[in-house]
């Protein structure tokens, strides 16, 4: 909606505007300046409450946001990026990442920002906003990928996109006193997931050790059965529409310490988790049915043991 398109615009200029004063602003301050922003921007909009929604998302979430920034431009050091781009990109993932999708799809937010950076960047801001929020898109699964947009990413047809492959594992370890634990890392968006990676030789098998073992620290990792595989359609904005396979492996290796590699990427924490505890983490759609199939497949073994 227009008044929305209006209502970032006002809100980015704010953060801007804080930005640029090295955040010194106190959050009564910081209302004032949206207020003064808003009257002058947007003069007859009267209900500002969408303008305070997103402004104190922003906020409270910013600590997130860069880091969320860092790790999918890692070229760019977050005081390098001009203070326009900055905010932008603040404003734009704080709507992908943490806001109604049902009010604001996906593609939306990530058009809205290109438009802002369009308006208000420089010659080469929008381009770099939609490499950085497209990047992160990507990395959180595309919700909504199916939904209509104004991209203007070539329609390849399906059977045309080029394949890119990929593999992970739900790696297992049974501990001393019998009980089973998963190995799962955490990533930048709020999600623990599989260890996994682009598989650039023919031998998926061995490309998927090496993968997790560069993910976890584990070296001995040995796989036992194929849970399967995904498939979903990716957007590049150089490569176009690319169709990304993705095949998992149950695992076992043996329970030691766990290690996220120095060159982290989108990952900010590692961990073993019993089997009752995985139902308390939060896990992307896509990876639910490969952990629930490993789990019963584990607590099975565990019953058959046990008899």
């Amino acid at each position: 909606m227009a008044n929305r398109h209006v209502s970032r615009s006002v809100v980015m200029q704010t953060l801007f505007e804080w930005d640029f004063r090295d955040q010194q602003y106190t959050l009564p301050e910081l209302k004032s300046a949206l207020e003064r922003n808003a009257h002058e921007f947007a003069p007859g909009m009267d209900d500002l409450s969408y303008m305070y929604e997103l402004l104190d998302g922003v906020v409270d979430k910013q600590e997130k946001l860069n880091d969320v920034i860092e790790n999918a431009a890692p070229h760019w050091p977050l005081d390098k990026i001009a203070t326009v781009d900055r905010n932008i990109l603040r404003l734009g993932l704080f709507e992908l990442l943490f806001g109604d999708r049902s009010e604001v799809p996906p593609k939306v937010a990530i058009d809205e920002a290109i438009e802002l950076a369009k308006g208000f960047g420089g010659e080469s801001s929008g381009s770099f906003v939609n490499g950085v929020i497209g990047a992160v898109y990507e990395e959180i699964g595309e919700p909504g990928k199916d939904q209509t947009s104004d991209s203007k990413i070539k329609d390849i047809p399906y059977e045309e996109m080029p394949i890119e492959k990929l593999g992970g594992a739900v790696v297992y370890a049974e501990t001393d006193d019998g009980d089973i634990q998963l190995a799962l890392v955490h990533d930048v968006f709020g999600h623990w997931t599989l260890p996994k990676g682009h598989i650039d030789n023919d031998d998926m098998q061995a490309g998927i050790k090496d993968k997790v073992a560069e993910e976890t620290g584990l070296q001995k990792i040995d796989l036992e059965k194929n849970l399967g595989e995904n498939e979903y359609v990716a957007a590049d904005p150089d490569k176009g529409k690319i169709r990304k396979q993705v095949k998992y492996f149950l695992a076992e290796t043996e329970y030691q310490d766990l290690a996220l590699p120095e060159d982290k990427g989108g990952l900010d924490d590692i961990g073993w988790f019993s089997l009752p505890e995985i139902v308390e983490l939060n896990f992307y759609d896509d990876i639910m049915p490969i952990i629930t199939e490993s789990v019963e497949i584990l607590a099975d073994r565990l019953e058959d043991e046990s008899r």
